[in-house]
């Protein structure tokens, strides 16, 4: 129980107060001297006082602590059955009365100090009746029943006091609740009546802001083209604009002349490769015709053989002496007449084939049969007149030299190998 509401007539409560007063002083017996009394304990105290100190003096924490403590039957979150509970075990001494004692005592010690100073009934009872204007409850009236000097009269008006003050608190809880629902509701509907008018005003707020940033954006495009048409209206861009026209003009035309000396200096550049590929080619040739006129020359020049004891010469030198005619197998037909002139100047005669691109390959039987030796290119002959070439060779057991380069120079190295004798006389590569 908590602090009385103030909505109960004044009247009604002097009216129920003094017919408890007259009730008491007929029935309490005459009080004596209470010097030697003792404080009552929680159990010495009538079973009546048991359901307001417990009910008042106790927190729903405290009571569900000494439940569990003191192994209650009621279950934890039934608070009348555990209200209930205590109060039937206040009504002896036992483990769980004397532990609600102590902790009582000790909670509401100023109080217990506080009251215990009076020493007659009348003080108690104007003391207590403070405590209640103010709205302090439990602490007094717990100090006010264990008190040794408290009459009968003092803890009925008391008990009185605590009964009536519950039955207003319910009262007006229950119409404290019925406006709390309504004021919730009233509540509810005002926020949402705010957050509407809250969300309309930053709508508002948005558009304006919106529109105050395109106002601004609208002011200074406008102040850039009063800017620009006072330039026109002076004549000042029109001077700009010339100016930078005639640099233009000057800067292509500087373009076009440094284009045209690129391009120039380009060409001039391509010749100069293409002329200098060409010496290198031409350079490559003239080395490679001088290596082979030198090898030529060598081939030339009178062998130094040993002399058989019969005075005759090698088989060697006189097989590369008798090769005078050469049949030729492929190669370059623009090179022809300098391959004949190149074997005149060795006295060999050269007869020609052109590996089957003109001539028929059934000749090539024949005219190996009449050549000393025979020569073909690699890389300027068809795949089949060189197995013919081959083929007949080795039937015939004529000298064959195969090798590669159709040109001037691969020709004259050769014919300086086939001096030298220096060819398979089974038809094979030399």
């Amino acid at each position: 129980m908590c602090l009385a509401p103030e909505s109960q007539p004044q009247s009604l409560q002097s009216l129920l107060r003094a017919e408890y007063a007259n009730a008491l002083v007929a029935i309490e017996p005459p009080t004596g001297s209470t010097a030697g009394r003792k404080r009552p304990k929680l159990w010495d105290l009538d079973d009546k006082h048991h359901c307001p100190l417990i009910g008042t003096c106790l927190s729903i924490d405290e009571l569900q602590r000494f439940a569990k403590r003191f192994h209650f039957t009621a279950r934890p979150g039934d608070e009348f059955a555990l209200h209930v509970e205590a109060v039937a075990q206040c009504r002896t001494r036992s483990p769980a009365s004397e532990a609600m004692q102590r902790h009582l005592d000790r909670k509401y010690l100023l109080w217990v100090d506080r009251f215990g100073k009076l020493k007659d009934d009348k003080a108690l009872q104007t003391l207590w009746h403070e405590c209640q204007q103010r709205g302090e409850i439990a602490g007094p009236l717990w100090a006010l029943c264990t008190h040794r000097n408290a009459s009968q009269t003092s803890l009925q008006q008391a008990y009185a006091d605590v009964h009536m003050l519950s039955h207003q608190v319910g009262a007006g809880l229950a119409a404290d609740t019925r406006r709390l629902a309504h004021l919730e509701k009233e509540n509810a509907e005002l926020k949402g009546g705010l957050k509407r008018e809250l969300a309309a005003l930053r709508r508002q707020l948005a558009a304006a802001e919106a529109e105050r940033a395109e106002r601004d954006t609208l002011r200074n495009d406008i102040d850039t083209l009063q800017k620009r048409l006072q330039c026109f209206e002076s004549g000042q861009v029109v001077v700009e604009m010339g100016q930078r026209l005639m640099a233009l003009q000057t800067s292509h035309d500087k373009l076009l002349a440094t284009s045209g000396r690129v391009w120039e200096l380009e060409r001039n550049l391509k010749d100069i490769r293409e002329d200098a590929q060409r010496i290198a080619v031409e350079r490559d040739a003239a080395l490679a015709e001088r290596d082979a006129l030198e090898h030529l020359l060598r081939a030339m020049e009178p062998a130094t053989c040993e002399i058989t004891a019969d005075g005759d010469a090698c088989a060697a030198c006189e097989h590369a002496l008798g090769a005078r005619c050469v049949l030729y197998v492929g190669g370059r037909a623009a090179l022809l007449a300098q391959y004949r002139q190149l074997a005149e100047r060795l006295g060999i005669t050269l007869i020609h084939h052109d590996g089957g691109q003109e001539e028929s390959l059934s000749r090539l039987p024949e005219l190996i049969r009449s050549a000393d030796a025979v020569m073909c290119p690699t890389d300027h002959i068809s795949h089949n007149a060189y197995y013919h070439v081959k083929a007949h060779c080795k039937r015939v057991g004529k000298p064959c030299l195969f090798y590669r380069g159709g040109g001037i120079s691969g020709f004259a190295v050769a014919m300086a190998r086939i001096g030298r004798g220096e060819y398979s006389l089974a038809g094979e590569m030399g």
